[in-house]
């Protein structure tokens, strides 16, 4: 099993900055991509940020520009860092991996539990 425990959400001020991050552990051959998606209430979940083992990263719109994703491999933890923070911007944050467990595996997508971010005044 893979799990992904997420730290950093919180309650920051219009125009703030937080760092969500997020470690994975258990049985692991390779992670591929690694990302975080959001959801606030009464909306689906959307991705805000990826990034593949290659390096290549992938933003949404809304927050192009604010936010960067980073990921440390030796570490399996990524990064999020979010400045500029807008109301807009709260949300619970979700980590997304996509890993294979076993050289022969099929690559399957993990979840971590959520991590709340709160921009409010």
């Amino acid at each position: 099993q893979v799990q992904l425990v997420e730290s950093g959400g919180g309650l920051v001020q219009p125009g703030g900055s937080l760092r969500l991050s997020c470690a994975a552990s258990g049985r692991i051959f390779r992670i591929y991509t690694m990302g975080w998606y959001r959801q606030a209430p009464g909306n689906q979940r959307e991705l805000v940020a990826d990034m593949h083992s290659d390096g290549i990263t992938n933003y949404a719109d809304s927050v192009k520009g604010r936010f960067t994703i980073s990921r440390d491999n030796a570490k399996k933890t990524v990064y999020l860092q979010m400045n500029s923070l807008k109301s807009e911007d709260t949300a619970v944050y979700f980590c997304n991996a996509l890993v294979r467990d076993t050289p022969l595996g099929a690559a399957r997508a993990y979840w971590g539990q959520g991590a709340l971010v709160t921009v409010s005044s």
